[in-house]
């Protein structure tokens, strides 16, 4: 069976090839909108474009909440519950990644095909998806249950309990994997927002929408230099040394990183979906929420379970019946 570590550094591998998909849809989803030819699409197509993108923003938010999750919660330490949770995460993204790239097809399909073939190819692709990322799986899970659970227990019996916590350089190496999840996201939203500048699409935008696009790309070149500095940190100060110091730092340019990366996102969200609803307070509401989503679950949701863990007197609570069950019989 795989040791812990590899588990946990396997499920973080597993979120960065999924990342990479969504981020090619989503940077897909951004340009297209800027494009001449959007505004040729049907009206249903414009708004299923934007259904899309929203899912596909929903995705990357669920593929990189397993990073802050071991951050903050778990303090860069390996478990079998941040192994559950990333995985569990994962199989939640896959399902905004499936309608979203159901939906591209409709759109590419209708335009050439009709509405008919739109419709059938889109929903071909999804349910394709669908049956190989979750029929197959599922399918497979309940015949290898039992010498899964075998295995682990014969692996439980010859190991017995292994003192202390997950080595700095495993916890190094999570760490850097962390920031390579969300940096390719960054560097194509980025390329984006660079390049539609340049688009025929961006000269028809208000002004106030100029600037705040030109807002979020100072924002992802922001989050871009975080989380290359970790790199830059460990040539240089610590000469590639793997210290608890630079785990520490590492985590912190991880964690500042998603901060302006997701107010980059929920900018350029504002704008396209201004774009397409000439509505500005539709645009501002879809924003907010995307930027609440991210937010809840980066920084909410992990705060809180952070919080649990550390409640004072918890632990002594747990452990206080158990201390008190000797005395029980000395009073009676």
């Amino acid at each position: 069976m795989a040791e812990l570590k590899d588990k946990v550094q396997n499920a973080l591998d597993e979120a960065r090839i999924l990342i990479l998909g969504s981020q090619v849809l989503v940077g897909f989803q951004f340009r297209s909108i800027f494009e001449t030819g959007f505004e040729k699409l049907p009206h249903h197509s414009q708004y299923l474009k934007l259904v899309g993108l929203g899912l596909m923003i929903a995705a990357i938010g669920l593929l990189i909440w397993p990073g802050a999750y071991h951050r903050i919660v778990n303090r860069g330490e390996d478990s079998e519950g941040l192994h559950r949770f990333t995985s569990r995460v994962m199989g939640l993204a896959m399902t905004p990644f499936a309608l979203g790239l159901g939906i591209d097809l409709f759109v590419a399909t209708e335009k050439v095909a009709g509405t008919g073939p739109g419709i059938a190819s889109g929903s071909l692709v999804i349910l394709v998806a669908l049956v190989f990322w979750y029929g197959l799986e599922y399918f497979r899970r309940a015949q290898r249950e039992p010498q899964i659970k075998e295995r682990q227990a014969m692996e439980k019996e010859n190991q017995g309990s292994k003192p202390g916590g997950t080595k700095i350089k495993d916890k190094i190496k999570h760490v850097l994997t962390e920031a390579r999840v969300v940096l390719p996201g960054a560097q194509a939203l980025m390329g984006f927002q660079f390049a539609s500048m340049l688009m025929e699409g961006f000269e028809k935008l208000p002004e106030s929408s100029k600037y705040i696009h030109l807002a979020s790309l100072a924002l992802i070149a922001l989050t871009v230099v975080l989380l290359m500095a970790p790199a830059a940190y460990h040539r240089i100060a610590e000469r590639g040394e793997e210290t608890e110091h630079f785990h520490r730092f590492a985590s912190s340019m991880v964690l500042a990183a998603m901060v302006p990366f997701a107010l980059s996102i929920s900018g350029d969200l504002f704008v396209v979906i201004r774009k397409v609803t000439e509505s500005a307070s539709i645009a501002l509401a879809a924003s907010g929420l995307a930027l609440a989503l991210f937010y809840g679950l980066w920084f909410g949701f992990t705060t809180y379970r952070k919080s649990q863990r550390e409640e004072p007197g918890a632990e002594a609570a747990r452990q206080e019946p158990r201390a008190a069950q000797p005395s029980t019989p000395a009073h009676t």
